[in-house]
């Protein structure tokens, strides 16, 4: 009996089963990548991908400021002095300070008893605190102007109780956790991209705003130019402004307002262009195929150059989803790895 007993909890072959506690609610992990979204391609060190989203969030936010607002100033405060204000006290009954210092100071002149006695008087007359003459009230004006904001601060502060008294306790939960949890409101955000070392971070691009291209363009500039080290677990960092499936067909319609924007037919001078392509976790897809695809989106006056583009297409493929953005200097920076750009030039 007690045989059977450890067979049913055991299994037939002798695995202990683990069964989900009852009730118990299923985390959900990072959004998946998707078709029709805009953001960031990286790749990072297998097993490092949440420390590397943690600071591409962080480049992007300080960039993405950077870029739109200007730098911040680094002007000191004028409060703050430049020089430490030290002072040398010398006691007369003192031991301590030597010869040469009594000769420095031995032609100072010193201020008789009775002069010392009416400074000390006069200064604890300045010390001591102003006291009211009989019927009069004393007011400072720091207290005053005190006493003249609290009664509005007062006012603001019940009119804000007051109408979140009014609401129930349910409401105030659900607009909280509503803030909290709607992702659109958030520039920036984190997918799950399905593959190893990889990571996409999505862009709510707003309008009027910077797209992808510009953002990445203008941080490897910076990057470039400083040669200063930013980030430690990413490697490439690569902008992406069409997402559709990684099918032919699929790629030839949605890559067309991507090059009519970068390429027009009626361009002055014409773009000399190359199609970079990788693929991972994919391989029912021919790269001949999408390169071809995307290479003859492209109109006539423009050409192909592999050795010396003036702008390159950048095709990832990820599963089932497929990337592209359009990059400058591609070669020249390093083809956007941080790790390379910062390296000491050897």
């Amino acid at each position: 009996m007690a045989d059977s007993n450890k067979a049913s909890v055991h299994g037939s072959k002798g695995k202990k089963r683990k069964y989900l506690p009852h009730g118990k609610s299923v985390r959900k992990g990072l959004y998946p990548l998707r078709p029709g979204v805009q953001g960031f391609f990286l790749t990072c060190d297998g097993g490092r991908e949440r420390q590397a989203a943690n600071e591409a969030l962080n480049l992007l936010e300080t960039f993405y400021e950077e870029l739109v607002h200007g730098k911040e100033s680094n002007a000191k405060s004028s409060a703050v002095p430049s020089k430490p204000l030290n002072t040398k006290i010398k006691f007369s009954d003192s031991d301590s300070s030597s010869d040469e210092e009594d000769d420095a100071h031995a032609e100072e002149p010193t201020a008789c008893p009775q002069d010392q006695e009416d400074l000390q008087t006069r200064k604890d007359k300045e010390d001591a605190p102003a006291v009211p003459h009989d019927g009069e009230e004393l007011e400072i004006p720091e207290l005053a102007n005190e006493r003249e904001e609290i009664p509005s601060k007062k006012q603001r502060v019940d009119a804000d109780a007051r109408k979140q008294e009014d609401k129930p306790i349910d409401e105030l939960i659900e607009e909280e956790l509503k803030e909290l949890g709607d992702r659109k409101k958030r520039h920036f955000v984190s997918l799950d991209s399905g593959c190893n070392g990889v990571i996409f971070i999505q862009m709510h691009k707003r309008a009027g705003e910077p797209g992808p291209s510009k953002i990445v363009q203008y941080m490897m500039t910076r990057i470039a130019s400083t040669r200063k080290h930013m980030s430690r677990f990413i490697l490439r960092f690569l902008p992406v402004e069409l997402a559709c499936y990684a099918s032919e067909s699929e790629i030839s319609k949605a890559i067309k307002p991507l090059v009519a924007e970068y390429f027009p037919s009626e361009a002055p001078t014409p773009q000399k262009f190359a199609v970079l392509y990788d693929a991972r976790a994919n391989t029912s897809v021919e790269r001949m195929t999408i390169i071809n695809a995307v290479a003859k989106s492209v109109p006539q006056p423009h050409k192909v150059d592999l050795k010396n583009p003036d702008k390159s297409i950048i095709v990832q493929i990820a599963k089932t989803i497929c990337l592209i953005g359009v990059v400058e200097r591609y070669k020249e920076l390093s083809k956007f790895n941080l790790r390379e750009l910062t390296s000491p030039k050897q």
